[in-house]
């Protein structure tokens, strides 16, 4: 049976992180799951839940930053130390329901792709209606990020990005922060013969009274990291990863 990685990053997480892991854990699969939980040096009791879970739960591990890194540092981490045969990313809040992993998973397991990603615009399913602004500019990250990698995405920032782990663990990753998901999909789309599939995916996004942390500056770094990895696929050969 193969093994699938999901790896969380979790920063001042402590109201959320027990029940997402728990949802984890919860979702009937053929798979069998190993969650790494990537603490970015919290200020709360993220991490001593974290360790708890581990305790209570086989397959849970726990590694932790020593310095407040961000998201693209943790999922860099969490791909290096992670074991499974698909690595599937989850945010440690809410928004992302776990009970859509066999959607997320089916394309790889079928054959059919190397890559899936979750798309909150491509879809029927419930969708929590929250910010304007955030939704446009999500929308132009994509579409700037399709114009360099000719793809057509729909939802480039989600969250949800299923690997199959001989894929993602070649690439070199650089970016520490949300600039993370502009250049794993450029670094995937110069990948010759690569499949990349999306699904629609339910969201229940949350405001930044109830945690939300992404705001424009992370937006602005997206869009630097977008130019950046043009740039870089005009002086460099198409299937250059670094």
């Amino acid at each position: 049976m193969e093994l699938l990685s999901i790896i969380i990053p979790a920063y001042n997480e402590e109201s959320t992180l027990s029940e997402i892991v728990e949802n984890v854990l919860g979702v009937p699969l053929e798979l069998r799951k190993e969650i790494l939980i990537i603490d970015d040096c919290s200020s709360d009791n993220t991490l001593s839940i974290a360790e708890e879970l581990a305790e209570r739960f086989n397959g849970v591990r726990v590694l932790k930053n020593e310095k407040n890194r961000g998201k693209g540092f943790c999922l860099r981490k969490g791909i290096e130390e992670a074991a499974g045969d698909i690595i599937l990313i989850q945010d440690a809040d809410l928004e992302y329901d776990p009970g859509e992993y066999p959607k997320l998973l089916g394309p790889i397991i079928k054959g059919k792709a190397d890559v899936v990603y979750g798309s909150r615009f491509m879809t029927t399913e419930a969708k929590r209606v929250l910010y304007f602004w955030h939704s446009v500019g999500n929308r132009m990250l994509t579409l700037f990020s399709n114009m360099t990698c000719d793809l057509n995405l729909s939802d480039m920032e989600t969250c949800y990005k299923v690997f199959k782990s001989d894929v993602i663990k070649k690439i070199k990753l650089k970016e520490d922060r949300f600039g993370f998901e502009p250049e794993v999909t450029y670094k995937l789309s110069r990948i010759k013969g690569l499949r990349i599939y999306e699904v629609g995916i339910s969201y229940h996004g949350r405001t930044y009274a109830e945690g939300k942390k992404i705001n424009w500056k992370d937006g602005v770094r997206a869009f630097y990291v977008i130019v950046k990895m043009l740039f870089l696929g005009i002086v460099r050969p198409k299937h250059h990863l670094k």
